[in-house]
């Protein structure tokens, strides 16, 4: 027996050298992926103190958030099921459209998994139904919040009002061309909807074992939502066969050229077919943005299922004044906006309006600034206006207002929405218009 040692040990054989070792005899430790650990996790240490997640925390404590809170119905001294503060998910949202995420699934994975994101979420519960109701519930209290954003950034001089420039933007919205149908496709449709729900609700009483209780009310649901949808449709109709009838007289020349008929989408019908930046035809909606020059603060929100931007420069100049209070000094816009109707009314407002003025079809240049027949005294005024090179140099810094918010605004995800209904659209428009504004806070005032 050796010296200090209980027991025999055999005699010690060390690896020739030079040797080398192979895979099969190298001592090494291996990865264990199946083994439970117990973690102490420090949220508010794993979080940089200059990260974003924290300024949009701070950002939102320093504004009134009543108006997310007044549906709760559980109150203290009351019974009732405490709920998710509203602070926490409009915190996420933010977040998530900072960072260009859409999906309220996807969000739902982050507050699992991303350090920033379980921060904000400090524990409390959360799933992508919670997230993808709250995203879409709320229009009334973006609107009021944005109303406050840009009340603050106005009191400490970032936005002044000199300069707002409006553009539309056409966003994909969240139906598929086939799903386009004309009335009597429609028709059948609704019979084939309301037969499925008639022959779920039957399952109700004889349910299949091999479906769950939880699946046959997702089945239903999903029923009652396409018959909803295919009713919405048809009322519809009428209503875009009558603006078909109007672009056929206002652009058709040959009184011979057929009027197509109206189609609707079952998926969203409140969708329209327009014309993209690539020239193609899709279904979307036409987002319009105003925005105050001076630091490229959103002003104005609007969400149209028009395709064209004519006749919505007034609405929303008038949606700026009631955000802050007064107008603009100056408004620019391109020419889809410059119809008579709005120029007149901006005039009249007393907010001169530069836009290019279009050169009548077959005639010479020199005749783009004269009055015309059907001209008003504000359109000549615009037109007087426009015909001097100091009006053309004010116009041609929309470009830089406008344009650089809409690529800002795309950044953040906006290319195509995956909500379903003009309000649904206008609040994820809002929601969009708040994180933007909040980083034009961050850049300006911090």
């Amino acid at each position: 027996m050796s010296e200090g040692t209980l027991f025999e040990l055999p005699a010690s054989e060390e690896p020739p050298k030079g040797v080398p070792t192979r895979p099969g005899e190298a001592r090494v430790l291996g990865p264990m992926r199946q083994q439970l650990e117990w973690a102490a996790v420090d949220l508010e240490s794993l979080l940089p103190q200059d990260h974003v997640a924290r300024a949009i925390w701070g950002f939102l404590g320093k504004l009134d958030l009543s108006a997310f809170y007044e549906p709760i119905k559980a109150v203290a001294n009351r019974p009732g099921r405490p709920t998710t503060d509203p602070q926490v998910l409009l915190g996420l949202w933010l977040l998530a459209t900072v960072d260009g995420i859409g999906s309220a699934r996807r969000l739902a994975r982050l507050c699992d998994e991303h350090d920033a994101y379980r921060w904000l979420r400090g524990h409390v519960p959360i799933n992508y139904h919670m997230l993808s109701d709250f995203r879409v519930a709320h229009q009334r209290a973006l609107d009021e919040l944005l109303t406050q954003i840009v009340a603050s950034l106005m009191a400490a001089g970032a936005v002044r009002l000199e300069r707002v420039a409006q553009d539309g933007m056409r966003v994909r919205a969240s139906a598929g061309a086939a799903s386009f149908r004309g009335k009597r496709s429609l028709e059948a449709c609704l019979k084939r909807a309301r037969a499925q729900v008639k022959r779920l609700s039957k399952e109700r009483e004889h349910p299949d074992p091999g479906v769950t209780r939880r699946e046959q009310g997702a089945r239903e649901r999903a029923a009652q939502e396409r018959e909803e949808r295919v009713e919405q449709a048809l009322t519809y109709i009428p209503q875009a066969q009558a603006n078909k009838e109007r672009q056929r007289h206002t652009k058709a020349t040959d009184e011979r050229s057929k009027v197509t008929k109206a189609r609707i989408s079952t998926t969203d019908p409140q969708a329209r077919v327009m014309k993209m930046p690539d020239g193609g035809f899709r279904p979307a909606y036409n987002v319009e943005l105003a925005t105050d020059g001076a630091k490229g603060i959103i002003v104005g929100v609007a969400v149209t299922s028009a395709g064209t931007d004519a006749g919505q420069a007034a609405p929303m100049e008038e949606q700026v004044v009631k955000r802050t209070g007064q107008h603009p000094k100056t408004y620019l816009m391109d020419g889809g906006f410059a119809t008579r109707e709005d120029i007149t009314a901006l005039e009249q407002r007393n907010v001169p309006v530069y836009a290019p003025v279009r050169l009548p079809r077959n005639r010479p240049e020199q005749e783009r600034y004269q009055p015309r027949y059907e001209d008003g005294p504000e359109v000549v005024r615009w037109r007087q206006r426009m015909a001097t090179e100091g009006a053309k140099a004010v116009y041609r810094q929309r470009g830089s207002i406008a344009e650089w918010t809409n690529a800002q605004v795309r950044l953040h995800g906006v290319s195509q929405f995956n909500v379903r209904g003009l309000a649904k659209v206008t609040t994820v428009a809002l929601l969009v218009a708040v994180a933007h504004n909040f980083l034009r806070w961050q850049a300006f005032i911090g």
